[in-house]
């Protein structure tokens, strides 16, 4: 458990200075689904590990969408948060989701993986 909770926290930390270094800030809750999005990226990394770096990169692009929308629904539209706004942005889905950020997300998920690999050796030695 100590584990995940350390993964978790790289991952949202990771997450929400990755936001500030774009866009000039971040909001409580890129903590959470920045957590969320490095274990699925590890996992999938995982699981895919005998497959091309397009496969991976196109499958956690692909996770990560989909967390970004589903959380997206629920703080932007349900709980009206306003923590994003890609409705300007060409090929959205809802102004939650994009294309542009999807392939991004592929690619810095690609950047993630060997980050997320080290990381778990280190907690499964202390």
């Amino acid at each position: 458990m100590r584990k995940f909770i350390r993964l978790f926290c790289i991952g949202g930390g990771a997450y929400n200075l990755i936001e500030i270094l774009w866009r000039g800030r971040s909001h409580w809750s890129m903590f959470l689904v920045g957590g969320t999005c490095f274990h699925l990226i590890g996992t999938i990394g995982t699981r895919l590990r005998r497959h091309g770096v397009f496969v991976i990169g196109t499958a956690c692009s692909a996770a990560v969408t989909a967390v970004e929308y589903v959380s997206g629904c629920l703080l932007n539209r349900r709980l009206k948060l306003n923590v994003w706004d890609y409705s300007k942005l060409p090929a959205n889905l809802n102004g939650q989701v994009c294309l542009l950020y999807s392939v991004l997300w592929g690619g810095l998920s690609l950047l993630a993986l060997p980050v997320y690999h080290r990381m778990n050796k280190k907690s499964k030695v202390n």
